[in-house]
Parts: structure tokens; C-alpha cells; sequence
């Protein structure tokens, strides 16, 4: 039971990850003659796929904490979701420039990812502390 569990998780997070993206391509698939440039939708570049490759690891963070029992249900959701809406908009931002993402934006979405990156790490207790413990104790950080 355990596995068919993980196994719809797994499938859930691709689900998430992939669906935008494939729509994005499809979208703008269409024939083109041998000169024409490349189709703006095209996710290329290095920012685009060190994103993906990055919203990828974390998303598979949280369904490994979620595995290990680290967090609940709800909290996995919430940071999957979380994790799905910077793919979107890294698929919106890249559609609209050609398949790039200006380094502006690519700042911003960088941003919001370590944000859920470091809640992962809160809800699960391995972020690190900060404090000295003069005051009482030690306190995550994020």
C-alpha cells in the first residue's frame, strides 16, 4: 500500500511539473518552413532549464520529506503547489520571450524557489539555526 502511495505522489509531481510545460509547447507548435527561426515557445536556454532542473530537485525534496514521514500531507501539498505556480511562471515568462527568461525574472523565481526550499527545511527541522542560545535557545532560520 506504502508504495502505491509513493507511486501516485511520484506521479503527482511529474504530473504538476510537466503539464505546463507541455502545454506551453503545444501551444505554440505549429509548421514552420525551412528559414523560419526557432518557435518562440521553445524552452531553451540555460536559465530555463537550470530552473526546471532546480524546481525538479526541490519538488522531489518534498516528496521525499513526505516519504519520511518529515511532514504531513497537507504540508507537502501546499510546497508542491507552491513549486507548480514558479513553473508556471517560469513557462509564461519564457513564452513571452521567445523561450528566454530575462535574468530579472529569473532573480525573482530563483527567489521564491529558495523560499520554498527553505520552508521544506523549516517544516522539517533541518534548516539551520541561528541564535547562540543566550536568549533561550536556537531558532530556524527562514
Amino acid at each position: 500500500m506504502r508504495s502505491l502511495k509513493t507511486l501516485r505522489t511520484a506521479a503527482l509531481t511529474t504530473l504538476l511539473i510537466a503539464v505546463p510545460f507541455a502545454g506551453a509547447y503545444a501551444a505554440g507548435h505549429h509548421h514552420k518552413g525551412a528559414l523560419d527561426a526557432s518557435d518562440p515557445t521553445d524552452m531553451t536556454g540555460p536559465r530555463v532549464t537550470g530552473l526546471i532542473e532546480q524546481i525538479q530537485g526541490v519538488d522531489q525534496g518534498i516528496t521525499d520529506a513526505r516519504q519520511a514521514n518529515a511532514i504531513t500531507s497537507a504540508e507537502a501539498h501546499r510546497l508542491h503547489l507552491r513549486a507548480a505556480h514558479i513553473s508556471q511562471a517560469a513557462e509564461r515568462v519564457a513564452g513571452s520571450d521567445h523561450g528566454r527568461i530575462p535574468a530579472a525574472q529569473y532573480h525573482d523565481l530563483l527567489r521564491r524557489l529558495d523560499n520554498v526550499d527553505q520552508a521544506l527545511m523549516s517544516d522539517t527541522g533541518s534548516g539551520f539555526m541561528i541564535g547562540d542560545g543566550s536568549d533561550g535557545g536556537n531558532y530556524p532560520n527562514g
